[in-house]
């Protein structure tokens, strides 16, 4: 069955750079996972009349995330054992990387959107506008205040637990983290 246009070599060639900007939007493996192959399940719906592909798998990655947050809210999810965590690290990058996740988990989720798209997948403020339908200014303001209260949030922590001054933290980590490789993808096990 050859008929999927290119579909199975954009999943093949994508797939990793999605699965990063769906955990950064869910902010877990599981969620990301989830999120991704519902995106392209609706994106191989369309496929062949798709111009932009990869920016119309973001976008329905944001409004789905968006509209998950509306009906479940932003609850933490209680669970009687805790999850597993990759083998630790103990290198700096790592340990910035996680208070930044953890601090992206605080904010609203269009202003992580915001900075997702701006800052993790370098898109331009136009593009971000288009993906989130709404205008170049808002993108900017969401932008500035996503990044005040970024640092508002590393600071109020870090001062909490006296571990470094806020000014040494960086904003926007080089590299962020990629969740483990291990799904198949396609439907041949």
């Amino acid at each position: 069955m050859d008929d999927d246009d290119g579909f199975r070599e954009f999943v093949e060639v994508r797939y990793a750079d999605l699965l990063r900007t769906a955990y950064l939007l869910t902010g877990t493996r599981d969620a990301a996972q989830d999120l991704l192959h519902g995106a392209l399940l609706k994106a191989m719906r369309r496929w062949r009349r798709l111009d932009e592909p990869v920016a119309y798998v973001r976008k329905i990655l944001v409004n789905e995330r968006t509209s998950r947050w509306r009906r479940i809210g932003s609850r933490e999810l209680l669970t009687a054992t805790v999850p597993d965590r990759a083998r630790p690290d103990t290198t700096e990058a790592v340990v910035v990387r996680d208070e930044l996740m953890t601090a992206l988990q605080k904010l609203p989720a269009r202003m992580r959107a915001v900075l997702v798209l701006r800052y993790w997948e370098d898109q331009s403020e136009a593009d971000t506008a288009a993906l989130l339908n709404c205008s170049v200014g808002t993108v900017k303001s969401q932008a500035a205040r996503g990044l005040t209260r970024l640092r508002e949030v590393l600071a109020s922590e870090e001062g909490s637990a006296g571990v470094r001054p806020a000014s040494s933290v960086p904003v926007v980590p080089p590299t962020p983290p990629l969740p483990p490789q291990n799904m198949i993808v396609g439907g041949n096990a």
